[in-house]
C-alpha cells in the first residue's frame, strides 16, 4: 500500500519543523502519562490527608523502579527493532517485538507478585508508621495489581514510534489520563473513597495504556511498521543487546527510585512528614519539565537508529546538530519557567498549609536550577542507546542519576542543611553534563554524526 505523503517516515529528511511534528505526541504523550500521578497527588494532598500524599509519595519510588523494565525494553528494543527496519529486514523485527513485549510482561509480573507480597516490610523499612504505614500498603498492593501492564504501557511508548505511529500512542494516553482524572474525582470526592480511589482510579487508567496496545499490534494492518507475530522465535543475541542498549534508561528511572528513597530518608530527618510532601511536590513538577526532555529523546531515537543502520552519515549530522540547539534552547526556556512559577505550582498541592507552602516553594525554586543541565543529559544518554552503544548511554545514567546525587545529598546536607537536599541534584546534573558533552563530542569521528 502507498503511503500517504503526509505521513512523515523515519527514513525521511528532518527539517526542524518536520522534527518537531514527529517528536511532539511522544511529549504529549508523556505529559498525559504524567497526569496519573499528579491528579492523585493533588486530589488526595486536598481531599484525603497530608499523610496519605505524604504516605503515595513514600511508596511511589519502589512503584516506579519495577516500572523501570520498561522503560528499557522500549528503549533498548526499539533501538534494535529500528535498526533491522533500516537494515530492510520487518520479519525478524516484528520476531525481536514480539518477544521483548513478552519478556517485559513475565519479568514485571514477577516482581509484582514479590512487591505485592512484601509491601508491609518495605513500608516499615521506610520509616512509615501507624496511619502513614497502612496507608502505604493499601496503595501500593492495589497498584502492584496492574504494575506488568503499566510496564508494558511503558515498553509500548518507544515501540510506537519505531512502528511511525507516534500519535496513536499520544491518543491512548489522552484516554487514560482522562479516565485517570474521572475516576479520581468521583472515587474520592464524591463517593469518598480515599486513598483506596485514588489507587483504583490510576490502576484503571494503567490498565488501558497497557492492554489497547496489545489488541492494536496484535490485529493485521498495513499502516503499522510492526506487528505482535505468533508464535514466535526466541532470539537471544537479539534480547541481550535489547537489555544493554536499554540498561541506560533502566538504570537512570531505576536510580531515581533509589535516591528518591535516599532523599525521603534524608528528609525524614531534617523536615520530617512535611519534607515528605514537599518533595512529592518536586517529583510531580519534574515530570511536566521532564516531559520535554524524555518526550524528545524518545520520539528522536528511532529516527537516529534507523539512520544508524542505513549507514545515512548525513541525516545522523543533521540529527546530531538539531538535537543540540533544541534541547539546549528548551533547557532556558525550562529553567526559567520553572523558576517563575514555583511559587503557583506549590499552591496547587499545599495551599492549604501555609508552613509547607513556603518550605515547598523555595525547594522547588532550588531544584529548578537543574533543568539547565539535565535535558542535555537525557538527550546524550539516549543519543548513544540509539546509536546501540549501550554502555556510554548506562554510563552517563548512573552517574547523573545515582553515583553523584548520592554523593551529594549525603555531602550537601551537611554543609547547608535542607537547602542542601534540594541543591543536591543540581551539583549532580552539573557534574553529569561535562561528562555527558565529552563523550558526545569525542565519539563524533567514530560514528560520523
Amino acid at each position: 500500500m502507498r503511503k500517504s505523503h503526509t505521513m512523515i517516515q523515519l527514513s525521511d529528511h528532518f527539517t526542524y519543523g518536520k522534527l518537531l511534528r514527529f517528536v511532539m505526541p511522544s511529549i504529549l504523550m508523556i505529559l498525559c502519562m504524567s497526569v496519573y500521578s499528579i491528579v492523585d497527588g493533588f486530589f488526595v494532598s486536598n481531599f484525603v490527608s497530608k499523610t496519605a500524599f505524604a504516605a503515595v509519595n513514600l511508596m511511589m519510588p519502589v512503584l516506579m523502579g519495577v516500572a523501570t523494565i520498561g522503560f528499557m525494553i522500549g528503549t533498548g528494543g526499539s533501538a534494535v527493532v529500528s535498526k533491522t527496519l533500516g537494515e530492510g529486514d520487518k520479519a525478524r523485527a516484528n520476531q525481536y517485538f514480539t518477544m521483548l513485549i513478552l519478556f517485559a510482561f513475565v519479568i514485571s509480573a514477577i516482581l509484582a507478585v514479590i512487591g505485592f507480597l512484601f509491601a508491609p516490610q518495605i513500608a516499615i523499612g521506610f520509616g512509615a508508621k501507624e496511619e502513614m504505614l497502612k496507608d502505604c500498603i493499601l496503595y501500593s498492593r492495589i497498584l502492584f495489581v496492574v504494575t506488568p501492564l503499566f510496564v508494558l504501557q511503558q515498553a509500548f511508548q518507544s515501540f510506537y514510534v519505531a512502528a511511525q505511529k507516534p500519535e496513536l500512542s499520544l491518543k491512548i494516553s489522552i484516554f487514560a489520563g482522562l479516565t485517570n482524572m474521572l475516576l479520581d474525582y468521583l472515587l474520592i470526592v464524591p463517593l469518598q473513597m480515599g486513598l483506596a480511589g485514588a489507587a483504583i482510579a490510576t490502576a484503571v487508567s494503567q490498565a488501558v495504556g497497557g492492554i489497547f496496545p496489545i489488541f492494536y499490534f496484535i490485529r493485521k494492518n498495513n499502516s503499522s511498521l510492526l506487528r505482535l507475530q505468533f508464535p514466535f522465535s526466541l532470539h537471544w543475541r537479539a534480547l541481550r543487546i535489547a537489555c544493554a542498549n536499554g540498561s541506560s534508561e533502566m538504570v537512570s528511572n531505576l536510580s531515581i527510585s533509589l535516591v528518591s528513597i535516599l532523599y525521603n530518608y534524608q528528609l525524614m530527618q531534617f523536615a520530617g512528614e512535611d519534607g515528605i510532601a514537599a518533595y512529592g511536590v518536586i517529583m510531580y513538577v519534574a515530570i511536566i519539565f521532564n516531559a520535554v526532555f524524555m518526550g524528545y529523546s524518545i520520539g528522536s531515537a528511532p529516527i537516529v537508529s534507523f539512520h544508524y543502520g542505513a549507514k545515512n552519515h548525513a541525516e545522523l549530522k543533521n540529527m546530531f546538530r538539531k538535537g543540540i540547539l533544541l534541547i539546549g534552547g528548551s533547557s532556558i526556556v525550562i529553567t526559567a519557567a520553572a523558576i517563575g512559577f514555583a511559587k503557583p505550582l506549590a499552591m496547587i498541592f499545599t495551599s492549604y498549609d501555609a508552613e509547607l507552602l513556603a518550605l515547598t516553594t523555595r525547594a522547588c525554586q532550588i531544584y529548578s536550577i537543574c533543568y539547565l543541565f539535565m535535558g542535555m543529559n537525557i538527550w546524550v544518554s539516549s543519543f548513544f542507546t540509539a546509536l546501540n552503544n549501550g554502555l556510554i548511554s548506562a554510563c552517563i545514567s548512573f552517574l547523573r542519576t545515582f553515583l553523584f546525587q548520592i554523593a551529594a545529598i549525603l555531602l550537601l546536607p551537611q554543609l547547608l542543611g535542607i537547602d542542601g537536599i534540594w541543591s543536591s541534584v543540581v551539583l549532580a546534573e552539573f557534574i553529569a553534563v561535562l561528562i555527558s558533552l565529552a563523550f558526545l563530542f569525542g565519539k563524533r569521528k567514530q560514528y560520523q554524526y
